[in-house]
């Protein structure tokens, strides 16, 4: 895979540029402060930088492309510039072909090519990697999509057909990555069985995406007398999955705070190796 890493799991920093987020909405909306917050998280060593211009948090309404092109676009060209490594997070063709000519080199679908039937030849066309997340459903109807009969083997089945619908748009095998979705159409329940499961999605043949960074899970997980632990509180806990996934293999973690999830990989690294 041409994105791996030869010593570790990759550590892929978010960047919303976005109002409305679930952790750090309208945070980093202001070019400058995007800007700023990317270079923190690169020169503290995150491998990849992936900038969103829309919130896919559990309720969240959606905005038109323009408007997502115009948060995305300013940020990538100069991050790009920089000589930073970016993704795209977006399920729009049209955003993604937009931010590949602008300088991203990933792209990361949480719709796995499912909400926009074009993202297939914008990810052929460029040749780049593709992130297939697995998704039922945008975020005001994605609660509603929660039901499984038995998640792991129904989000195995379900990636399965994502990725072969990928391969017969003429996607390279090596530019497919896959990310089990945590907490899109998942109760908490359903996170940790995927957790708990991650060796059915590594045997797939494909690397693996995780993103459990400051998620409701982790705040029900760590309550007090019913009240879930807020997402800033989450960090802790966002880390010990980092070590867990990088230790079982995954190619790379999407975390809101680097530097916790780099120390976590890299003590992964070193236990797996059996040396630093």
């Amino acid at each position: 895979m041409t994105t791996g890493a030869p010593d570790r799991c990759l550590v892929m920093g978010v960047l919303n540029v976005t109002p409305d987020s679930f952790s750090d909405g309208g945070r980093y909306l202001d070019l400058d402060a995007a800007l700023a917050h990317a270079h923190e998280m690169w020169e503290r060593g995150a491998d990849i930088i992936d900038v969103g211009g829309e919130s896919t948090r559990p309720g969240s309404a959606r905005v038109d492309a323009e408007t997502e092109i115009g948060r995305v676009l300013p940020v990538v060209r100069a991050l790009a510039a920089d000589g930073l490594r970016l993704s795209v997070d977006t399920t729009r063709a049209a955003v993604a072909e937009a931010a590949l000519d602008a300088g991203a080199r990933i792209i990361n679908d949480v719709s796995g090519g499912l909400a926009d039937p074009d993202m297939a030849k914008v990810a052929a066309a460029g040749q780049v990697p593709w992130v297939l997340m697995h998704w039922r459903g945008h975020s005001k109807d994605m609660n509603a999509l929660a039901t499984y009969t038995d998640v792991v083997s129904e989000v195995r089945d379900e990636l399965r057909a994502r990725v072969d619908a990928a391969l017969a748009a003429g996607v390279p095998p090596e530019k497919i990555i896959l990310d089990p979705g945590l907490g899109f159409a998942k109760r908490g329940e359903h996170d940790w069985a995927l957790l708990n499961r991650l060796d059915v999605f590594l045997g797939m043949g494909f690397p693996v995406l995780v993103g459990a960074s400051r998620k409701r899970f982790l705040g029900s997980l760590l309550a007090v007398d019913g009240v879930p632990r807020p997402p800033d509180g989450r960090e802790d806990a966002t880390a010990a999955v980092s070590a867990i996934a990088a230790v079982k293999g995954a190619w790379g973690v999407r975390v809101h705070n680097v530097g916790s999830s780099l120390d976590a990989v890299a003590v992964a690294a070193a236990w797996r190796s059996g040396h630093a």
